[in-house]
């Protein structure tokens, strides 16, 4: 059975940092590119950032570039996402996925960060 498990989240405050981890089972981490999404209330989920399989090449929206790393170690099947200079706005639940083909995608429960005074 495969399993995204993400942690990390919190409250914290605006310009503040978090670490959110992506933990995986049940496959092999490496055969998938990984995305950070999140949504915020009233909100569409939007994608945050994406890294390859290998970890060689990553892409981030706009709002968060300069702010978020993502990053993988395939040989622990795990996925972070290092968040600073947080803002109101960041506030979303998270949520990892891995994709390996339109049909061949798997999701987390996400995990809530709220960026708040």
């Amino acid at each position: 059975q495969v399993q995204l498990v993400e942690s990390g989240g919190g409250l914290v405050q605006p310009g503040g940092s978090l670490r959110l981890s992506c933990t995986a089972s049940g496959l092999t981490l490496s055969r998938y590119a990984m995305n950070w999404h999140r949504q915020a209330p009233g909100k569409k989920r939007e994608l945050v950032a994406a890294i390859t399989r290998a970890g060689d090449n990553s892409i981030y929206a706009d709002s968060v570039k300069g702010r978020f790393t993502i990053s993988r170690d395939n040989a622990e099947n795990t996925v972070a996402l290092e968040m600073n200079n947080l803002k109101p706005e960041d506030t979303a639940v998270y949520f990892c996925q891995a994709v390996n083909g339109a049909l061949d995608t798997y999701w987390g429960q996400g995990t809530q960060v709220n960026v708040s005074s």
